[in-house]
């Protein structure tokens, strides 16, 4: 990847992508395994806690991901965030309580609280900005092909041989992604040395005043996120859709369609208008998905919001990385990926919440979900105005040179 050349898709870059895949398919082969684990525990009416704790501690740990990112640099943090999957993966199988398996759950949420901040300023580094959205869209197709593959993996794995090989082939995937880490070269100038006064975070530090918009835009349109997680399984139940996974596969299969068509969209048309479609065609999607009456419904309302995850997601993230000023790429992906965490996460609570377990509820929740991604579409034609982020640059720079 050379800035001068333009060229991006060099073995380094390919590494990078491979890293990812067996980084995303490592942690999410086991979710559909943990339920009937934790169970089996006795945990079974903690359930609603495998995802959240996951994400509240991912949310938890951006600040620090994001300060060690611009510090250490992107390399080790990236090797922090792989190695606390394959340390998890082996731990699971140790666990006799329900307790140790919440808290072991928690801890495991650092991985995707680290690897993915220090995974995209990298990529930002060596990408010029004319190509950024374009090699985030295929770095982030990896991630995707990891997160679909990785529950069909596990759960024949686990159906083969049983859970506990399913946690050990998630270590090796995990420590594949470690050892491909290894060999590639840091892109962070001016490193510093680890140490502890580094996890010092000051408020300044945990999020970065020049990519609110990029921030308000993920929170908005990743709540419908954290919704689709929850409900959606009830759903396809209730609709006489047999494999409740089905929708999951038909989202990431237009998903990465999207990505291969329109990887060069938004360095071409701009980030603000391909966000201007994709938050409207999200609002779409949870439509067709709140008036689906049949199985078909509601798989063309998957394929729909896929399309939309599929353009939003490289073009939210590039122009996180355009706002944000070089020397603090980290805090501003940090910023962007808090508000991602917290959209899925509040998602997820207050769609249980509206829905309360009553069928009738269905429409009502993606109903209330179209508005709240509406308001994203909203926020781009009518609030947002980059005078802002100019006289933000302008202001953060003056300080920083004392004036």
């Amino acid at each position: 990847m050379d800035h001068q050349s333009g060229k991006i898709y060099t073995v380094q870059f390919w590494l990078l992508c491979s890293s990812n895949l067996l980084f995303s398919a490592s942690f999410n082969m086991m979710i559909p395994e943990l339920p009937a684990y934790l169970t089996s525990l006795g945990g079974a009416d903690y359930k609603g806690y495998i995802i959240g704790l996951f994400t509240l501690m991912a949310g938890l740990s951006r600040p620090f991901s994001g300060k060690l990112t611009d510090t250490i640099g992107r390399v080790p943090v990236m090797v922090f965030g792989s190695v606390i999957c394959v340390i998890c993966s082996l731990l699971y199988p140790l666990v006799s309580s329900v307790a140790a398996f919440l808290l072991l759950r928690f801890f495991h949420g650092f991985s995707t609280g680290f690897k993915p901040t220090g995974t995209s300023a990298y990529v930002a580094d060596m990408v010029p900005f004319n190509r950024r959205a374009e090699a985030m869209g295929m770095v982030g197709l990896f991630s995707t092909v990891g997160l679909s593959l990785g529950p069909s993996i596990g759960g024949s794995i686990a159906n083969a041989w049983g859970i506990m090989t399913m946690f050990q082939v998630s270590a090796v995937f995990a420590l594949l992604s470690v050892v491909i880490l290894i060999g590639m070269k840091e892109t962070l100038h001016n490193r510093q040395s680890f140490s502890p006064r580094l996890l010092k975070i000051s408020r300044s530090e945990i999020f970065e005043p020049l990519v609110m918009a990029p921030v308000v835009i993920t929170f908005l349109t990743y709540f419908s996120y954290g919704a689709l997680l929850t409900i959606i399984p009830d759903f396809s139940n209730y609709l006489g859709l047999q494999n409740k996974g089905l929708f999951f596969t038909f989202f990431t299969a237009s998903s990465i369609g999207i990505r291969l068509l329109t990887s060069k969209a938004s360095d071409r048309y701009g980030r603000v208008p391909m966000l201007k479609i994709a938050s409207a065609l999200m609002a779409v999607s949870m439509l067709i998905i709140g008036i689906s009456t049949s199985p078909q419904m509601l798989l063309a309302g998957a394929l729909v919001y896929g399309v939309s995850l599929g353009i939003n997601s490289p073009a939210v993230t590039a122009w996180t990385i355009d706002l944000g000023l070089p020397e603090h790429r980290g805090r501003a992906l940090g910023s962007m990926y808090i508000a991602l965490e917290a959209g899925i996460g509040l998602g997820a609570f207050f769609s249980a919440q509206w829905y309360g377990n009553r069928p009738e509820h269905f429409a009502r929740v993606f109903y209330i979900m179209a508005v709240i991604t509406l308001l994203a579409t909203v926020y781009l034609f009518f609030i947002y105005r980059n005078k802002y982020v100019r006289y933000m640059r302008k202001t953060i720079r003056l300080k920083s040179k004392g004036h």
